[in-house]
């Protein structure tokens, strides 16, 4: 690395998050038993609010994944699903329909009420993804629904000078405004890939949670090793600025996630997000009696 490199990361990042956990997520099955592995669990919701869940899915063996998730409702919260191997083609109850192809991400709020389906189809055989869970505000929980699909050529990207390749979904990153923003959780969401041995540090501001998931490789964050298929949580520090990540010996893809927390009761009923056991009762009449409303896409 150039010097030049070097004082350009410093002057970005002068004072690194350190790692304050590693997490290795669990093994389970959803929808009609597609198998995943659940990075972000319940239990970790207050300490990575916004987000309330990370899954991982990614198999080449079709029987693990074909059958999967048919209708369903969301009330609460917002869905982001990233393909970035084989397709997912979506429905829902007004008609809508959608097909989620290789490096593109479907962002669904589910706000007052949805139903709707997501159904893997087979590109060589292999699936590969991820859906992540992003709170809303208890002002925001009963907005309208709404859905966009971004194919992977209309998500911004960037290289770095070091040679690291970042996808930006959310939020901003070295000057690239990604596909989406958000005020109240102000979430970054990138999917960041690394040659060997090469860094890339990312601002990131004192008072949000962040965490990193490696997919392929493994890298050092402040010290701490990270391997394939474990999450980083990163230290909450009020004297740091952001965080450098370091590839090992191979090429590694790592997504960094973070955002500003909202602070506010989290109840929650398996697809339903509210701040009271009394939102979630009033949830499940409202599903009951048919009264969710459908996308508008």
């Amino acid at each position: 690395m150039s010097d030049t490199q070097q004082q350009r990361i410093s002057k970005e990042v002068t004072r690194p998050r350190s790692v304050e956990r590693l997490v290795a997520g669990q093994a389970t099955s959803d929808g009609a038993g597609v198998k995943l592995t659940r990075v972000l669990t319940q239990p970790l919701q207050r300490r990575l609010d916004p987000f309330l869940m990370l899954d991982a899915f990614g198999s080449n063996d079709p029987g693990d994944y074909i059958a999967g998730f048919p209708d369903h409702p969301h009330r609460g919260f917002e869905t982001v699903t990233y393909m970035i191997a084989g397709r997912m083609r979506h429905r829902d109850s007004a008609g809508h329909e959608g097909l989620l192809e290789n490096g593109g991400v479907q962002w669904m709020t589910a706000g007052s009420g949805v139903i709707h389906s997501e159904l893997p189809e087979q590109e060589e055989g292999v699936m590969e993804g991820f859906q992540l869970w992003l709170n809303l505000p208890g002002r925001d929980k009963m907005c309208a629904p709404w859905y966009r699909d971004f194919a992977a050529g209309e998500l911004p990207t960037f290289t770095t000078e070091t040679g690291a390749a970042v996808t930006v979904i959310a939020g901003e990153s070295h000057g690239v405004a990604g596909a989406v923003t958000r005020d109240a959780t102000a979430p970054l969401y990138l999917d960041i890939h690394l040659p060997a041995g090469a860094r890339f540090a990312q601002p990131l501001p004192a008072g949000h949670n962040a965490f990193i998931y490696v997919y392929r490789g493994e890298v050092t964050v402040a010290g701490t090793q990270v391997a394939v298929q474990r999450m980083a949580i990163l230290a909450n520090d009020a004297t740091a600025d952001g965080v450098v990540i370091e590839a090992g010996a191979v090429p590694t893809r790592v997504l960094l996630i973070a955002g500003q927390p909202l602070g506010e009761p989290i109840a929650q009923y398996g697809p339903f997000v509210m701040n009271t056991q009394a939102e979630i009762h009033q949830a499940l009449a409202d599903y009951r009696d048919g009264r969710f409303a459908p996308i508008s896409g």
